[in-house]
C-alpha cells in the first residue's frame, strides 16, 4: 500500500480559465493507466502534515490547506515503480510505502 498525503488546494498541469486540475485526481488517473488495483482519495477531518500547524475542517467551510491522503493498493513492485516513474509529481509530497505479506491462507 502507499499512501500519498496532499492537499486540496494542490494542482498539477496548465492553468485554464477554470484552473488547473486536482493533484489528487492525477494522481489516480495515473494509478489506473499504470494498471494499479485500488486508489482512492480520503478527506482527513483534522491534522497536520509535513511538520505544518493543525488543521481542520469546520462545520461551514472547508479548509484548502487539510490534507488529503491518496492511497494505492497494488503489488510491491508495482508500487516501486509507481514511485520511481512519477518522482517528478512525488518529489515534495509525503508518501508512505507500506508492505504486508499475504495471509496464510493465501500460500
Amino acid at each position: 500500500m502507499l499512501r500519498i498525503y496532499l492537499k486540496p488546494s494542490d494542482k498539477v498541469g496548465p492553468r485554464r480559465f477554470w484552473g488547473a486540475k486536482p493533484f489528487y485526481r492525477e494522481l489516480i488517473r495515473t494509478a489506473k493507466a499504470d494498471g494499479i488495483i485500488n486508489a482512492v482519495a480520503q478527506n482527513m477531518h483534522y491534522g497536520f502534515s509535513n511538520r505544518g500547524p493543525i488543521r481542520e475542517n469546520g462545520s461551514e467551510i472547508a479548509d484548502p490547506h487539510l490534507t488529503i491522503c491518496v492511497e494505492l493498493v497494488g503489488e510491491r513492485d508495482q508500487l516501486n515503480i509507481f514511485c520511481r516513474r512519477h518522482g517528478d509529481l512525488l518529489g515534495n509530497k509525503v508518501i508512505c510505502l507500506l508492505y504486508t505479506s499475504p495471509s496464510p491462507r493465501d500460500s
